[in-house]
């Protein structure tokens, strides 16, 4: 229960960091105004948005390196139950008493091979 809503939380975090990283300029977006593009950028204004977005961006993967060692540490957390079918049968093999043998069969003699003269 705690694991998958954990996950989900991961999951929309890793969407969300994808999604703010392909809304942010990078450092050569300015290269294009001298070419025509003009004031394409300036909607939001001019330092607004990028720092807003890079902010929103660092809390988003602190969160998303918090959720990765939670879910980190729950995976290596070893419960009480098997997990898996052959880790049930070792540990029912190994939880029932040994049945009881038949008792042991009496060795018949063996006969001696004959003399050779």
């Amino acid at each position: 229960m705690l694991r998958g809503f954990i996950l989900t939380v991961h999951i929309l975090l890793a969407l969300m960091i994808i999604g703010l990283v392909l809304l942010q300029r990078g450092k050569g977006a300015e290269a294009g105004a001298g070419f025509g593009s003009g004031a394409s950028g300036t909607v939001f204004g001019a330092r607004g948005t990028s720092t807003l977005f890079s902010k929103l961006t660092a809390v988003f993967a602190a969160l998303f390196f918090a959720t990765s060692l939670t879910l980190a540490y729950l995976g290596t957390r070893s419960s009480g139950e098997p997990n898996s079918v052959l880790e049930r049968a070792a540990q029912a093999a190994t939880s029932t008493p040994p049945s009881q043998s038949p008792p042991p069969v009496p060795e018949a003699p063996v006969p001696e091979a004959p003399a050779k003269n």
